[in-house]
């Protein structure tokens, strides 16, 4: 990196730090957000020392770049909590103070469970919620889809076809829509975890103290959390692990594939929207419709208590809760394909 950028990056840090710290009003994250917005003019001015030495002094005054001022002033109206996502990618460290509750909470740091358990667990529940959400946006689209058309009176050749062009497009949107999010999540964590790595080659001592600020804002008191910070540098992989997770509040671990992503939501996508399209496969005219209305709602009575285990409420509330929405969204679909085959025959 330039050292003029890396000039331009630490005192867009700072500014970003003090506007966190007054958003925070007192609490220990201001407290921890001032230190740090202090560290950065400090490393700021390591970098105009450097420019100065090679013949290039930095700009007399520095000015934040637009993103930033935006996301200043979201700062200021929604706090940094709901900023998160636009502040890791400006670089802003302490990031998961909004997640990890801090030990004045009454909650202890976790001790007995390694980043890579954390990151298995959470990665195969999301996994699944993922997949179970997949397959209702597939089963509710393309049911909607498949009464609309049969409202209209269409022939169960045109009916089928448009299933399998709701089935395909719905899928294909989900897979690219994924694919997209997925790459763009990845390249920012990569991004910022090579920045903070070569900030840690750049100025290892100054990294540690900014962990030891992170420590105590979580309520290690100044002797422990230096202790702490001291261990984990100690060590280059564990000491970039440890920044990346709270300094940023990023999961090395967590990149993920695009292409896994992708090919997870085309196959979640497909199942639930082959469920209404199947009866068509072997049944015509009436029969088919009404089968696929009975598969469909079984489907999304199964579908709404699934996800009662990741809401907390009872199976049957969720299930008869989805079998509801599915019946308004189908019953709506179906009663405008109805008017519109008749308007139109």
């Amino acid at each position: 990196m330039a050292a003029l950028e890396s000039w331009h990056e630490e005192k867009q840090s700072a500014f970003l730090y003090r506007v966190l710290a007054e958003a925070e009003s007192g609490n220990a994250r201001a407290r921890m957000f001032a230190q740090l917005a202090d560290n950065a003019e400090k490393q700021a001015g390591m970098w105009a020392e450097r420019l100065k030495s090679a013949g290039s002094p930095p700009p007399s005054s520095f000015q934040p770049e637009t993103r930033a001022r935006i996301a200043a002033r979201l700062i200021r109206i929604f706090g940094g909590r709901s900023m998160r996502p636009m502040l890791a990618a400006l670089k802003v460290r302490g990031l998961s103070l909004y997640s990890v509750p801090s030990l004045s909470s009454g909650h202890a740091m976790p001790t007995t469970l390694s980043p890579e358990r954390r990151h298995r667990a959470a990665s195969s529940g999301g996994s699944l919620r993922a997949a179970v959400f997949g397959m209702n946006d597939g089963l509710v689209s393309n049911t909607s889809l498949i009464l609309g058309v049969a409202g209209a009176a269409a022939a169960p050749n045109a009916i089928l076809i448009a299933g399998l062009a709701g089935l395909l497009a719905g899928a294909f949107s989900m897979a690219a829509g994924e694919y997209v999010s997925v790459l763009s999540q990845r390249e920012l964590f990569e991004y910022q975890i090579a920045l903070e790595k070569a900030e840690l080659d750049e100025y290892p001592e100054e990294e540690a103290e900014e962990l030891a600020l992170v420590y105590r804002a979580r309520g290690l008191d100044d002797a422990d959390a230096k202790k702490l910070a001291s261990r984990v540098m100690s060590d280059p992989k564990s000491a970039l692990d440890a920044l990346a997770r709270e300094e940023l509040g990023l999961d090395p671990d967590d990149l993920g594939s695009p292409w896994g992503a992708a090919g997870s939501s085309f196959a979640a996508f497909a199942v639930g929207a082959l469920v209404p399209l199947a009866p068509f496969l072997f049944l015509t005219g009436d029969q088919a419709v009404l089968a696929a209305a009975i598969v469909a709602s079984i489907a999304l009575f199964g579908v709404g208590a699934a996800l009662s285990l990741f809401t907390n409420r009872g199976a049957w509330f969720s299930g008869l809760r989805m079998l509801a929405i599915g019946a308004l969204a189908g019953g709506a679909t179906w009663s405008v394909g109805k008017l519109f085959g008749v308007a139109l025959g």
